[in-house]
C-alpha cells in the first residue's frame, strides 16, 4: 500500500494552476504523481486536454507498423524482439515485401507507415535511401507518410555510414522521410539507461537527435517506456527534458507513454497495471503543457483502459497498426480493426476523427 503523506494546500494550488493554464515545476509534478488522488489528477489533466484540444472528439490514424529488420547488436534488456547478428531467426525484409505491406495498408485507406527496426550493422544509409525512394515512387500520387526511424536508428545509421547526424537526416528527408517516431527514449535518465540498455544512445544523444531533426523541419513524436526500474523521479526528469526541448524547438507533435512488457525479456519483472498507467498519463499531460497531443497505448494496456484514459488527458487513440511485432514479442497481443477502434472511441463518449500523421483531419473520414 502506498504511504499516505500529509499534504498542504500547495498541491491543490498547483493542480488548480495547471488546470487554468499555468506551468508546474518539476517538484510539483513529482508531488502530484506521489500524493494526489487519481481522480484529482484526472480532473486537472482533462482540463489541460480540453484547453489544448477543446472538441469532444478523439483522433486516430490508419497505419501499419513495418519492422524492416529484427537484427540488432544492442541487446536491450527490456526487448524480446531482437536477434543478434548471425543468429537464427534474424531477418531483413526485402524492399518488395515492405512495398507489399504498404500496398495492403493503402487498400484499406491507410496513410501512415511506422517503419522501425533493430540496429543492424549491414544496413547503411544507402539501403534506407533506396527503400524510401522505392516507397515514394510506388505510391506517387497517394498519401503515404513515412513515419520512420527512431533516434537510436538514425544515430546508428550516421555512425556506420560515417556521416554527421544532420547529413544523415537531411539525406533521408530528401529521399522520403516525412517524420520520426519518438521510440527508443525509454527513460531519459542515464541511470536507468545504463541498466536497461547500456549500449544504446545516451539521454543527451536522444535529445540532440530530436533537436537536429526539428531544426531540419522534421516533426517527431516522443515516448516514455515506464515501469522497468524507473522511479517517479526518473519519470519526471524525462518529462522535463521533453518539455524543455519543446520550448526550444516546438517540434514534437505528440507524447506517448507506454508500459514495459516484461515477458520473454532479459530484464523480467512485473507488468505495470492500469492505475499506474492512468497516473502516468495524467501527470504527463499536466507536465507537458506545450505538447499538443497525447496518444493512448491500447496495444499495451488494452482498449478498455485506453477508453478510461481518455478522461485522464489523452486526446488520440493512436494507430490501427495492422501489424505489431515488438510489443507482441513480449507477450502483449491486442489488435483492432478500424471499425472497432471507432466503436471504442464512440462508446467512451467521444466523436472519432481520422487524422494524418501531423494530426490534421482526413477530409470525409469523420466517424
Amino acid at each position: 500500500m502506498r504511504e499516505v503523506r500529509q499534504r498542504d494546500g500547495s498541491l491543490d494550488e498547483a493542480l488548480s494552476r495547471a488546470a487554468d493554464g499555468g506551468r508546474l515545476t518539476a517538484g510539483e509534478c513529482l508531488s502530484a504523481a506521489q500524493d494526489a488522488d487519481l481522480l484529482e489528477l484526472a480532473t486537472a489533466a482533462d482540463a489541460v486536454r480540453r484547453r489544448l484540444n477543446p472538441a469532444r472528439a478523439v483522433t486516430y490514424v490508419v497505419g501499419r507498423n513495418v519492422n524492416y529488420t529484427n537484427v540488432c547488436w544492442v541487446r536491450c534488456k527490456f526487448c524480446a524482439f531482437y536477434r543478434v547478428p548471425g543468429s537464427d531467426g534474424g531477418y531483413v525484409l526485402p524492399i518488395e515485401a515492405i512495398l507489399q505491406k504498404i500496398e495492403e495498408m493503402v487498400e484499406v485507406g491507410g496513410t501512415e507507415v511506422l517503419l522501425q527496426g533493430g540496429l543492424n550493422p549491414s544496413l547503411k544509409i544507402d539501403w534506407f535511401e533506396g527503400l524510401f525512394r522505392a516507397v515514394k515512387q510506388r505510391f506517387a500520387g497517394k498519401t503515404v507518410t513515412l513515419h520512420a526511424l527512431s533516434p537510436a536508428e538514425a544515430i546508428y545509421i550516421a555512425r556506420i555510414s560515417r556521416l554527421t547526424l544532420s547529413e544523415t537526416l537531411d539525406r533521408l528527408r530528401a529521399t522520403g522521410l516525412d517524420s520520426m517516431p519518438g521510440g527508443g527514449a525509454e527513460i531519459l535518465t542515464d541511470r536507468v539507461r545504463r541498466e536497461i540498455s547500456p549500449y544504446k544512445d545516451t539521454a543527451d544523444e536522444w535529445i540532440d537527435c530530436m533537436r537536429v531533426a526539428h531544426g531540419l523541419g522534421i516533426r517527431t513524436t516522443a515516448t516514455m517506456m515506464y515501469g522497468s526500474i524507473d522511479t517517479w523521479e526518473d519519470r519526471v526528469e524525462h518529462l522535463m527534458r521533453i518539455r524543455d526541448l519543446q520550448d526550444e524547438t516546438g517540434g514534437f507533435t505528440a507524447f506517448i507513454p507506454w508500459s514495459f512488457q516484461p515477458d520473454g525479456t532479459e530484464l523480467g519483472g512485473s507488468r505495470a497495471g492500469a492505475t499506474d498507467y492512468l497516473r502516468t498519463v495524467a501527470v504527463s499531460r499536466l507536465a507537458l503543457d506545450n505538447v499538443p497531443h497525447m496518444q493512448a497505448s491500447w496495444v499495451t494496456q488494452g482498449p478498455r483502459v485506453a477508453q478510461i484514459a481518455l478522461g485522464y488527458g489523452l486526446d488520440d487513440f493512436g494507430s490501427t497498426m495492422m501489424e505489431e511485432n515488438v510489443v507482441s514479442a513480449a507477450g502483449c497481443r491486442f489488435t483492432m480493426p478500424i471499425e472497432e477502434l471507432e466503436r471504442q472511441i464512440r462508446a467512451a463518449g467521444y466523436g472519432a476523427i481520422r487524422r494524418d500523421t501531423q494530426y490534421k483531419p482526413v477530409p470525409g473520414a469523420e466517424a
